[in-house]
């Protein structure tokens, strides 16, 4: 007697894990911040210090978003973990709203309430922690950053700032934006245009970091 052969069942590839976890969303978080301040990926050690956690439940949140395709890392290789895609409820088509505030005038407090000029509506994807303001930008000594003169920037407020990032700063009671660059006897902020000269804060001036540039219109509205 012929029996029918039983189909044969094709294995497909496993699809794409949509669900995540409040404890996996908080360490994807942490891992796009430690990026985004210092150039690369945190180590796990780094990562449960961030999170106030201990190691286990860090290292099996990261395992959860390699299986899941949130996130890369390559086998042996440190400080090698890549966030691939994002959770679908954050890539976001929603947008917030944030204070936009104008051009400075000396001595007056940059979110001062007379130099607001209303708000600014920004894509929610970008505010990713922290508080934020938008800043309209005066000028174009920031053109080979390319930020252009009316564009406006997206600040997250923070007092510290990593070599080499665009800081919104106070120097004796003027705001400027600037690339901040520590040399070894004196802090500069530089301009990304050649007709504009460095700033060098001296040990006897008035200086302090208002935030760091996270993003431009230009990112947004193109």
């Amino acid at each position: 007697m012929n029996r029918k052969k039983k189909p044969v069942r094709r294995s497909v590839g496993r699809p794409l894990v949509e669900t995540i976890t409040d404890a996996q969303r908080r360490t994807l978080e942490a891992i796009r911040v430690h990026i985004d301040r210092h150039g690369s990926s945190p180590t796990l050690k780094e990562l449960a210090k961030v999170l106030g956690l201990a190691m286990t439940p860090v290292n099996e949140s990261v395992r959860q978003l390699i299986r899941k395709g949130y996130v890369t890392r390559t086998p042996n290789v440190p400080r090698s973990l890549a966030i691939v895609r994002e959770p679908e409820s954050d890539r976001a088509t929603g947008f917030m709203s944030i204070g936009l505030y104008g051009v400075v005038a000396a001595g007056q407090p940059v979110l001062a309430d007379e130099n607001r000029l209303g708000e600014a509506l920004v894509p929610a994807r970008i505010l990713r922690c922290g508080r934020h303001f938008a800043l309209k930008v005066q000028g174009d000594s920031m053109i080979g950053a390319g930020i252009h003169d009316g564009d406006t920037v997206i600040v997250r407020e923070q007092p510290l700032a990593q070599n080499g990032q665009i800081v919104v700063a106070v120097v004796d009671g003027e705001t400027t934006l600037k690339r901040l660059h520590f040399g070894s006897d004196v802090i500069e902020l530089r301009p990304e245009n050649k007709r504009f000269k460095p700033i060098q804060v001296t040990s006897e001036a008035e200086f302090r970091i208002l935030g760091v540039v996270v993003a431009d219109s230009r990112q947004w509205t193109s």
